[in-house]
């Protein structure tokens, strides 16, 4: 058993994560890190600290012999609390695991790039990439930005599979204008879109609706068009210029524009 292992196995066994470990020695839990992997060594102040926070010997702790004993100091432990070896070396590479690369150019305090991946690491950038990430575009399972991508996306434009923002794009979708599989939105179309403007399969709409099943004051419905100014089974030639201009007279001013959204789809 190595160094970096023991430092693991005995910080498993004292129930302590790396974040943890490294705030009681005054260290980065990157530091804590790469000794538990073996890419560095604890100085020898550390290595003391941690002998007396164990209760186990420097010669246990740099002793690499196989056939040692455990430690100077045995403690019983909890044989239910304990990990398979199998799950002790997932979560060790798991929590251990990170990559990140930095821009040495920088636009006011934000570096131009950030890659930093790994558990309970944020990438923080112009441009970031990161399993959370937060930047002008970000990139990640979770990203926050003006254009932010990732199973999670919250920004100006949201792209993901749950997507927030000005414009959201995504499975789930709601923003003020919204595309999804269920867009909400104050325009949204998906096959299930909620909004005041509104284009899917079912499509409920405060003004407009446009779909299969259309619920709003202007319905357009393949099979159910309920509206309480207008509804229709289809657009045709003669009612198209009637539809467009009673949603003229029927949306506020400040919203006229999102009629220019809605007329491609008539």
């Amino acid at each position: 058993m190595t160094t970096g292992q023991k430092l693991a196995k005995l910080r498993r066994e004292h129930g302590l994560t790396q974040e943890e470990l490294a705030e009681r020695l005054g260290v980065t839990r990157q530091a804590v890190g790469r000794w538990e992997t073996d890419a560095t060594y604890p100085e020898i102040n550390n290595l003391v600290r941690i002998g007396e926070l164990y209760g186990c010997s420097m010669d246990y702790l740099l002793k690499s012999d196989p056939n040692e004993k455990e430690k100077s100091s045995v403690q019983t432990t909890d044989p239910q609390q304990t990990h398979t070896h199998a799950e002790s070396s997932l979560f060790e590479l798991l929590q251990s695991f990170y990559f990140e690369r930095k821009s040495k150019r920088s636009i006011g305090k934000l570096p131009l790039w950030h890659i930093n991946i790994g558990i309970n690491r944020v990438a923080t950038g112009v441009f970031a990439v990161g399993l959370v990430a937060r930047g002008l575009v970000s990139v990640g399972l979770i990203g926050i930005g003006l254009i932010s991508i990732g199973l999670l996306g919250i920004g100006l434009l949201g792209i993901g599979t749950f997507a927030i923002g000005l414009m959201a794009v995504g499975a789930i979708a709601i923003g003020l204008i919204a595309f999804g599989a269920i867009a909400i939105g104050l325009f949204s179309v998906g096959a299930v879109a909620i909004g005041q403007y509104a284009v899917g399969a079912l499509a409920r709409g405060g003004t407009f609706a446009l779909g299969d099943h259309a619920y709003a004051q202007i319905a357009i419905g393949k099979t159910i068009a309920e509206g309480s100014v207008f509804s229709a089974p289809a657009v045709t030639a003669i009612n198209r210029a009637e539809i467009l201009s009673l949603l003229s007279s029927n949306t506020p001013p400040v919203f006229l524009w999102l009629k220019w959204l809605v007329t491609p789809f008539l």
